[in-house]
């Protein structure tokens, strides 16, 4: 699923730099080219910062669980 939304965000990027650039001068080469490197580089990164982004919200929520068990085995002996 990461590789299509991939995909998809980097189609995207090249339609909007193509529009940017306005790409239909005669001197196109240049312009698609960079405009496909991008979205190439896109397509590539998008699942790495995803992954990176899903790997920090559960090492955040298993740090969560773990604070709470401290805090109540503290407070179990505490009371005991």
């Amino acid at each position: 699923m990461q590789r299509v939304i991939g995909i998809i965000v980097g189609g995207f990027t090249i339609y909007v730099l193509l529009n940017i650039m306005d790409a239909v001068t005669k001197e196109t080469q240049p312009r698609y080219l960079l405009a496909v490197g991008i979205g190439m580089l896109v397509m590539l990164l998008w699942p790495w910062v995803i992954g990176l982004f899903f790997a920090r919200r559960v090492k955040n929520r298993r740090d969560e669980e773990i604070q709470k068990e401290v805090d109540k085995q503290i407070a179990a002996q505490k009371g005991g």
